[in-house]
């Protein structure tokens, strides 16, 4: 896709003040502010691969039809990719530093047992906010954000990413039930279910209700009638599971894709400089009942067969997912709600399909880091673009604000994107900031100690700096990568050492060093 880019304009005189380019509309009878609804889509494990982001084989005609009706953020990036810590940042509005969330058992109401997340602010000025499915990380709803009580659907798990319907996948989720009872283990949640994962992959001839993606689409789309006669506006969040792992969906989304012909990575192998624990996150993939055999990084790709097969199951969990967005967007439609909903869409971080022989999240590279992120809807002026903007999930709470005449709080460590809304092609950012705490969990565990990756993203360059990690702080210097994604946009060659880089890394490092508030969009 091709992309152009024009000089700043005076058109915005301050990202950080009430007022925007596009400020909330006129209700016609009366004069008065009419506020947006607003439509939260978080989707897990979603990377930026599917029909609006240029991909011809992945089918998601519904997330199309929403980027048709808005602007799709081509480099946005998480603040760090796995889903605890990129979930916490973005709905508090701060990085991971700041709120000293860098893993998955981390709890922000912990370390900032005050802050004020993005749902709870929209409650604090007048919206009537209600969360379902996954917003904060699986065990976290944070209750203090809503208005109501985020409910759990009767019949499935606290944690409902692991459920089964088939004969061979029930059979091993009960042997593994008696093996832990006969240890005397339980893995009991809150709500009774027993949760214990079988294979990576279920082919299930069923409705799409029979999982839980399908059933809380049917449960928002009556939430969504509640509201529409709700004096207040809203804030409803609906978030998606697949496509994290297992990958089930019925049967009808995995008939949409040949197998054979799915496209595997084409980079393999592990960047050329760099030690191969950098690569890493398949532990995830590697737990499942069928999926033991998953190589390292540092070994020989894995048989070209399951490859496909865990790419096929991948895709029809996105199709099955994007079904139930439509569904949710038609209900919009029907109820005539959506000329005043805005509606964002984001994925928690991106994830490896065998790309540097990886898999799954869990690294500081772009395949890890990059996200989608769609504004669309309500107050979005320049639907149907594409914006080619240097952006981060800490920009989405202020240009929520923003776009619902909030006052943006001070303290947010995100811009707000509302111009880009209008003008995709202003000048934006200089830089994307991203990190990764090694060794905390998973595989890393073996290495010898704790290590802290601290990324960032320019126009040309994807720059990162290694520390020791003590007592979570910032210790020794380790290493550094450094990528050109001019002449290597998968990322294969570190060029650190390259003596012609040597001017550059000096800058970078500066910039770096300077950190995102010097990246901030000029005036």
């Amino acid at each position: 896709m091709k992309r152009t880019r024009v000089h700043w304009n005076l058109l915005v005189a301050s990202l950080v003040l009430l007022s925007s380019c596009a400020s909330p509309s006129k209700d016609q009878g009366n004069g008065k502010t009419k506020q947006p609804n607003i439509l939260f889509i978080p989707v897990d494990d979603l990377r930026p691969e599917f029909g609006a982001y240029g991909s011809d084989y992945v089918i998601t005609p519904n997330m199309d039809r929403l980027a048709d009706q808005g602007v799709t953020f081509t480099r946005t990036y998480c603040q760090e990719a796995v889903c605890n810590p990129s979930r916490a940042s973005l709905l508090t509005g701060l990085r991971p530093d700041s709120i000293k969330v860098w893993d998955l058992q981390t709890e922000f109401r912990k370390t900032m047992p005050n802050v004020v997340t993005l749902p709870q602010y929209f409650k604090q000025n007048g919206y009537h906010t209600v969360g379902l499915g996954k917003a904060f990380h699986n065990n976290d709803p944070d209750t203090i954000s809503w208005s109501e009580v985020p409910q759990h659907l009767a019949g499935f798990p606290f944690d409902p990413d692991a459920v089964y319907l088939n004969d061979e996948n029930l059979k091993i989720q009960k042997e593994k039930i008696e093996a832990l009872k006969a240890a005397g283990k339980s893995r009991i949640d809150p709500c009774g279910h027993w949760y214990v994962k079988a294979n990576a992959t279920e082919i299930a001839d069923a409705d799409d209700d029979a999982y839980y993606d399908g059933a809380q689409t049917t449960e928002a789309i009556e939430i969504l009638k509640r509201l529409k006669s709700e004096e207040k506006p809203f804030f409803l969040s609906v978030g998606y599971y697949r496509p994290h792992l297992p990958f089930n969906a019925p049967k009808k989304y995995w008939d949409m894709y040949n197998r054979d012909s799915i496209p595997l990575a084409e980079n393999q192998f592990v960047p050329e400089g760099v030690p191969g624990y950098l690569i890493h996150g398949e532990a995830e993939l590697r737990g499942y009942s069928d999926t033991h055999d998953l190589p390292l990084p540092s070994e020989e790709p894995w048989d070209e067969d399951r490859q496909r097969e865990i790419k096929h199951g991948y895709y029809a969990s996105v199709t099955y997912t994007d079904a139930q967005i439509g569904r949710l967007l038609k209900a919009l439609d029907e109820l005539g709600l959506a000329e005043n909903t805005l509606v964002v869409l984001w994925g928690d971080h991106g994830w490896k399909l065998g790309e540097h022989n990886g898999w799954c999240k869990q690294t500081t590279y772009e395949i890890d880091t990059h996200v989608p992120m769609i504004f669309s809807g309500a107050g979005v002026k320049a639907k149907g673009k594409e914006t080619n903007a240097l952006t981060e999930f800490v920009d989405i709470y202020p240009t929520l604000c923003d776009m619902a005449g909030i006052k943006i709080p001070d303290y947010l460590q995100g811009t707000s994107v509302a111009p880009l809304l209008e003008n995709p092609d202003l000048e934006w950012k200089s830089a994307a900031f991203s990190q990764f705490l090694l060794g905390r969990y998973g595989r890393t565990k073996t290495i010898p100690f704790e290590q802290m990756g601290y990324a960032m993203r320019t126009d040309q360059f994807r720059y990162v700096e290694w520390y020791k990690w003590v007592d979570d702080k910032k210790g020794e210097y380790l290493r550094t990568e450094l990528y050109d994604h001019e002449i290597d946009p998968q990322e294969n060659k570190n060029r650190a050492e390259d003596p012609k880089y040597k001017k550059t890394i000096e800058e970078l490092a500066k910039q770096l060093k300077a950190g995102w508030r010097n990246a901030k969009p000029k005036n």
